[in-house]
């Protein structure tokens, strides 16, 4: 028994809760979960005042407060009444209360409207479904789900409506993904016709305890005959998620209320301390420390004055026994009076202003316009509520590639067939004019085929028209067609209709490449009329080529009606141009001929052959260069040998009558795609462009219109869907014609170039043409990640039956294994990808969003670090860091890779070698020629030459080998840093590296799941809202919804919100201090005693209310420097990244200045009264009064804007003060025996005496600091300062300045890089065809000197690094050697080399 329990420990024993009724509940198993009533309020009524108290106790504050006032109650050290000094904490902890309790009570609210959400429960009693809440759901009760609905709790899916077992789920609820996602019933269960029966379930689950992971659950069932079925994540539906597609579902609950994975995953907002908190706290201890001082001084004052005494005064009293206090004793008990008497020296109200003056800043920024996003309705959220003002001292940025810095629309660009590269300009072109054209539907469609070939137009227009219409989905299944026209705002997420993924205009609208038209219009052509001079093999791969991006994917097809329906079964078609019969014929020719073709050198393939000889490569890659120009792409010779052969004017005729019997025919044109990835939308949307469309999909049938209009519908036998290891998908297909068994494969080019067949089997000429196809698919691949495209890919295979029964068999018993089934799984995939054929390559565009460029030189300006952490390529990478500014056209670029420690050493150490030689050359002469600005040093600033990529294995290498140090010390000195192909881990990894070791600000910024992470390791986590879903904005600080927002969300509210906290802490600092002096002072004139001139309530109002709505304001609203100029001078964010306001040195100089003013403000009153028989409360009433004045206009002096808010509050808080003086003094006749405050401010109002010392005193005490402003705006003038003048200006004017400061500032910086430029000419080793693929051997470091111009010169001089280069291997003597053999290679293409950027390598 012990065992078995043992063995559970880590699983968890589900059973069906039929046969427990209501009367056996107790012996119910499942009875031990949780039930599915969820609760996220942290209070109960009862609990809420001791767990409240309890968690503000967590303030060391609030505890130093609470001991004082419960020290106040000892009678030998009391300062007041008792009771009074409990009031400012109870009034402080009360604030803090209430504003916890009305968040709780939101919480509350919205768990109640949760828990009562219906759904529909199996009753046993009933015999059938009954409607009950959500928290009246138990695990191992059954739940019947109805299209649209949301799902109550994790559920194991035993039944769907459809025909295969499918249901569908759309989990926007989960991580924001609109597209849908399948989920399978567990096997044996998906072959029932009839309907699910709860009562016959008498199966065991067993499964894995609650984790959060939303990717991962595994489990068996087993069956009274102890036989088991293994189920997985496919088969489970999340709490959150919707129903989507299907009608009828059925599942058992495993999982309820928080231990579902959704409410495991939802840790809400999360609480950082921020760096002023952080330094404020250290400032406390200083001020504790000068209590403690002064407390000192006040005390042994005490214990000098009683010892001097020969006699006893007569106010001193004995105890019962006639024995006196020794003056040491009475010097103690002083300190801790005295302590109490200047407890207020440690604000206390500090705390709750701070938190009250986030929540407005919050406000602000929630509120700001300028951070909505329109498109998508989507403000900008704080979730962190306590860091607003870190957004002003960032010194790191770390940001996520796609889908942060680009849009996540992918969008087809071009493409490589058989080694053929087709360009797309017409495409490009369209993307252009894509931003300015306003998308009238006319326009649209006239525009988007203007360079159609004529056959094509009739079904182009009908395409266009259907693609225009909303796609949307409805929360009700009962919802009418809404015929909302799709204007500019494509994407419109509206609350009640969520549209579908990845289906924007600009991502589905292809416009075709002429070429590749004309090629498959003569691929169908030749297949209709079985012309006798086809290549054949060219036309093949050119149809399996889009079959396979149509196939090869997991789209699902959907009408564009709602609710959105499912197009299972192939449209009906009218008998077309071609019968099906034909079609077996053709396939079958086509078949032989590749047959014939791949085992003799036949008169078609060397024709082929001729088109692949050197005059053609050379004519292709000028092809290629100019396709770079404006002009039409020059078409290579080969298109117009194919246009002479003549029978292209009949064949025009006959296609021309299919297309038209297509277009006219009854198929239902409005399909919709709902694709997992962009990715995949963006190829099937490329295939439909050329004719192959994607018509139906179910688990066993894929279904493609060819272009001559006919259907082909494939079985499918197996789905291999993608995943990261593999980095690839295949679907193995039966052909329904040749019936033979194809696997279409796609995926990263640096898998499937690897797993190819090895050409050596088939015969010579085959074997030379399948490695020419390879060698020019790898070249256009080179050159489109060059371009910034993301590559994929195709390949095919085709199987015997044999080996596939074999494969089958293999891949059957690990998925029905329980065991390492996942490794298994992977295993038969990698043994089924293997000796493919490339069919050819594609380069999707990953757009820039736009105000990236913009966004990241404002940035850059203002001092702040980026580097990018990306999964992606490294050539893709590096080409967005040229297209978004994050690297120069003028940069030396170091590119290490490398898997060995020592090489990564020695190259780390030879980079950082020749960046110091660079910046000793450069500190010099820049200095000389007065270039460095005053505000520009050269530690604090990286020199603006030189850029860093670095990829994934070796930030392993540098992490595992201990060189953290010397990487550091590189990228110091780099202007951006690029770490490609990492993975989430190491994204963290070197956020924290940086935040560790350089003890810097660093704010990430990301949108996907794999970015959460190094989200949750920066100082500031920001999440973009965008395609990829809510797991990044789940875990982040801020979210916003484009890149370009970060903008002014640091650069303006960062700097403001820094500003005003900095400032509000410092004041607060100085108003006590000033304040509590006085008190200090006091007791010089009063023996020590601890008594004071000032009333107590007096003296509790002061810090309460006298003086807390102006710095409550101030911290909201004051705005140093206007939006607009912080904008157009992004290095004023400077003043925040350098702490300027807050740190040390001014923190003693407010000190030392809250010194003298409170000197001022106790010795003019004192000396004024010298002499005179005034009483101590009319002494302290004008100190008093005259303390306040100072304070406030204190404040008025450090306010920048002012609005009627502001002078309200300040006239406020002194009529506030004077009314309750006035009222108090008169009431209070005998409430502070045994001196009362009675009539004293009425008095003092009418003697001249009081106002003449109200207006003389505040004017002394404020003049030093007055003095040091107006001398700070005359000569020293900060940035901040001018920009404040600039301000002051009329608009025109300030443009003025602003350009003048500016222009200033760049042809310093221009000096700077011209000198740097000329410095570093000689890394330039040789120039290496940007087309030319290099293989490291090792480990490589790219020296890469981009030139603004192409240098074609071959010069191959021996580079730096010749004579002392130490990991040089034998056979090569030296750098300059090994590049002259490149060049030569390469000697023939290079003139055709386009690229602009001329790449200088040193390869090891």
């Amino acid at each position: 028994g012990r065992y078995l329990k043992k063995k559970n420990e880590n699983k968890r024993v589900i059973i069906s809760n039929l046969p427990f009724g209501s009367k056996k509940r107790k012996e119910n198993p499942n009875r031990y979960y949780d039930s599915n009533k969820i609760k996220t309020t942290k209070y109960t009524i009862l609990t809420f005042f001791p767990k409240n108290i309890y968690e503000q106790f967590h303030r060391f504050a609030n505890i130093y407060f609470v001991v004082i006032a419960l020290l106040n109650f000892v009678p030998v050290v009391n300062a007041f009444q008792p009771e009074v000094s409990v009031i400012p904490i109870c009034v402080i902890m009360a604030i803090t209360a209430i504003k916890d309790a009305w968040e709780d009570f939101r919480r509350y609210k919205l768990d109640k409207e949760i828990n009562h959400m219906g759904c529909y429960i199996y009753s046993r009693e009933e015999r059938a479904y009954v409607e009950k809440c959500w928290k009246d759901v138990r695990v191992g009760d059954f739940v019947q789900l109805q299209c649209n609905e949301t799902i109550p709790a994790d559920i194991l899916l035993l039944y769907s409506s459809d025909q295969n077992g499918i249901c569908h789920l759309e989990t926007a609820n989960l991580d924001g993904e609109t597209n849908l996602k399948q989920r399978h019933v567990v096997m044996g269960f998906s072959s029932q016709n009839a309907l699910f029966e709860p009562e016959f379930f008498q199966n065991t689950i067993i499964c894995e305890m609650p984790n959060n992971d939303l990717n991962k659950f595994k489990g068996y069932m087993e069956q009274p005959n102890h036989e088991r079925i293994g189920f997985n994540i496919e088969s489970l539906l999340l709490r959150g998620c919707t129903i989507r597609n299907t009608e009828a579902a059925i599942g058992i609950v495993i999982y309820a209320g928080h231990e579902t994975k959704a409410m495991l995953n939802n840790n809400g907002p999360r609480y950082k301390r921020s760096k002023i908190e952080r330094r404020m706290n250290m400032d406390i201890f200083l001020c504790v420390g000068l209590l403690f001082m002064m407390c000192l001084v006040g005390a042994v004052g005490h214990g000098i004055w009683t010892g001097n005494f020969s006699e006893h005064p007569p106010y001193d009293v004995p105890d019962e026994n006639g024995n006196f206090l020794s003056p040491v004793l009475a010097g103690f008990y002083m300190f801790l009076t005295m302590i109490i008497l200047l407890q207020v020296l440690i604000p206390i109200s500090l705390y709750v202003s701070i938190e009250l003056v986030k929540l407005g800043q919050v406000f602000l920024i929630h509120n700001d316009i300028d951070l909505y996003d329109e498109e998508a309705d989507l403000p900008i959220q704080c979730r962190a509520l306590n860091i607003t003002e870190d957004l002003g001292q960032i010194q790191y940025i770390f940001s996520d590639k796609t889908g942060t810095l680009t849009e996540n629309k992918m969008v087809f660009r071009r493409c490589t067939v058989d080694g053929i590269e087709f360009s797309h300009q017409e495409n490009a072109r369209r993307l252009e004019n894509y931003k300015d054209l306003d998308l009238d539907d006319e326009d649209f469609a006239k525009f988007q085929h203007f360079s159609l070939p004529p056959m094509n137009t009739e079904r182009q227009a009908t395409y266009k028209q259907r693609t225009m219409k909303p796609l949307g989905r409805c929360q009700s299944a009962r919802a009418h067609f809404q015929g909302h026209t799709r204007n500019r705002s494509l994407g419109r997420r509206d609350s009640n209709q969520s549209q579908v993924a990845f289906s924007s205009t600009i991502e589905k609208d292809v416009t075709p490449d002429r070429r590749l038209l004309r090629r498959v219009r003569e691929a169908t052509l030749q297949t209709e009329n079985l012309s006798p001079f086809i290549h054949m093999k060219t036309s093949t791969s050119l149809t399996d080529f889009f079959l396979a991006l149509a196939i090869c994917n997991t789209v699902l097809v959907s009408t564009a009606t709602e609710p959105r329906q499912r197009v299972t079964v192939p449209p009906p078609i009218k008998p077309s141009g071609i019968t099906l019969e034909k079609i077996h014929q053709i396939f079958q020719r086509l078949k032989l001929a590749s047959l014939s073709q791949s085992f003799s050198s036949s008169q078609s393939s060397s024709d082929l052959g001729a088109s692949f000889s050197a005059k053609n490569t050379e004519e292709h890659l000028a092809a290629l260069g100019c396709c770079d120009n404006d002009d039409n792409c020059c078409a290579s010779g080969r298109g117009d040998e194919l246009q002479g052969k003549g029978s292209t004017d009949i064949g025009n005729a006959s296609l021309d009558e299919v297309f038209k019997s297509v277009t006219n025919s009854s198929l239902p044109t409005d399909f919709c795609y709902e694709a997992e990835s962009p990715d995949e939308a963006a190829l099937v949307y490329a295939a439909q462009a050329y004719s192959f469309t994607l018509v139906s999909r179910t688990p066993d049938q894929v279904t493609v219109r060819l272009p001559q209009g006919t259907l082909l519908t494939f079985d499918i036998l197996y789905t291999l869907g993608f995943d990261s290891v593999r980095k690839r998908m295949s679907v193995v297909v039966r052909h329904p014609l040749t019936k033979e068994i194809v696997v279409y494969t796609k995926g990263a080019d640096s898998v499937i170039m690897d797993l190819l067949e090895d050409s050596a089997k088939a015969d010579i000429s085959a074997e030379k043409r399948m490695k020419r196809i390879k060698e020019k698919t790898q070249k256009h691949l080179d050159y489109y990640a060059r371009d910034g495209l993301r590559t994929l890919c195709i390949a095919k295979k085709v199987l015997n039956e044999d080996d596939f029964q074999k494969w089958a068999n293999f891949r059957r018993e690990a998925e029905a294994a329980i065991d390492n089934r996942d490794e298994l799984l992977m295993e038969t995939a990698q043994h089924l990808e293997t000796k493919l054929t490339l069919l050819g390559a594609t380069g999707i565009e990953d757009r820039l969003q736009d105000g990236v460029p913009d966004t990241i030189a404002a940035l850059r300006e203002a001092g702040i670090q980026i580097w990018v952490l990306t999964g992606d390529k490294q050539e893709t990478a590096v080409n967005i860091a040229y297209s978004c500014k994050l690297l120069n056209q003028r940069d030396t670029v170091f590119t290490i890779n490398t898997e060995n420690k020592e090489t990564c050493e020695s190259l780390l150490n030879l980079t950082l070698e020749e960046v110091r030689k660079n910046y000793e050359v450069e500190k010099p002469q820049r200095k000389f020629f007065g270039i460095i600005p005053t505000s520009f040093s050269a530690s604090e600033a990286p020199s603006a030459e030189f850029g860093l990529v670095i990829d994934g294995r070796t930030l392993n290498v540098i992490f595992q080998g201990g060189l953290e140090e010397q990487f550091l010390a590189l990228t110091k000195h780099c202007r951006s840093v690029l770490c490609c192909r990492s993975t989430p881990l190491q994204k963290s990894m070197v956020v924290k590296l940086i935040r560790r070791k350089l003890k810097v600000m660093t704010l990430s910024i990301g949108d996907g799941a794999n970015d959460v992470s190094m989200i949750q390791a920066a100082d500031v986590g920001i999440g973009i809202s965008g395609q990829e879903g809510m797991q990044a904005v789940m875990a982040s600080d801020f979210a916003i919804s484009r890149f370009k927002h970060l903008k002014k969300l640091l650069l303006v509210h960062g700097h403001w919100c820094y500003a005003r906290l900095a400032k509000m802490v410092i004041y607060f600092f100085y108003k006590n201090v000033s304040y509590v002096n006085l008190l200090f002072w006091y007791q010089f004139f009063c023996g020590f005693s601890g008594s004071t001139m000032i009333d107590y309530w007096q003296m509790i109002f002061f810090n309460l209310f006298f003086t807390s709505m102006p710095p409550l304001l101030f911290g909201v609203l004051d705005k140093d420097v206007s939006a607009e100029t912080l904008l157009s001078l992004p290095e004023l964010y400077k003043n925040g990244q350098n702490s300027e306001i807050y740190k040390l040195s001014t923190f003693i100089i407010t000190m030392l200045d809250a010194f003298y003013q409170s000197l001022i403000c106790f010795f003019v009153p004192y000396l004024t009264y010298k002499d005179s028989d005034i009483d101590v409360f009319s002494f302290g009433n004008p100190i008093n009064t005259i303390s306040l004045l100072t304070i406030l206009l204190h404040q008025a002096l450090e306010m920048k804007t002012w609005t009627l808010f502001h002078l309200v509050t300040m006239v406020g808080s002194v009529m506030f003060y004077l009314v309750f003086s006035l009222i108090y003094n008169a009431t209070c006749v005998v409430c502070n025996p045994p001196t009362n405050p009675y009539w004293i401010m009425e008095r003092q109002l009418s003697d001249p005496t009081f106002y003449l010392l109200c207006l003389i005193t505040p004017v002394i005490a404020l003049l030093p600091r007055f003095f040091i402003f107006a001398l700070r705006g005359t000569f020293g003038a900060s940035l901040i300062l001018k920009a404040q003048q600039l301000d002051k200006l009329p608009k025109g004017q300030q443009d003025l300045e602003i350009q003048k400061l500016r222009s200033r500032k760049q042809t310093t910086s221009a000096a700077a890089v011209s000198h740097g430029d000329t410095e570093t000419q000689g890394l330039s080793t040789s120039d290496v065809n940007p087309l030319s693929k290099q293989t490291p051997e090792e480990g490589y470091c790219f020296f890469n000197r981009w030139a603004e111009e192409e240098s074609t010169a071959t010069d191959s001089s021996a580079g730096p690094f010749s004579g002392h280069y130490p990991l040089v291997p034998s056979r090569v003597t030296n750098p300059g050697q090994n590049s002259g053999k490149l060049t030569k290679d390469n000697a023939n293409n290079f003139n055709h080399g386009s690229h602009r950027r001329s790449v200088s390598a040193v390869t090891l």
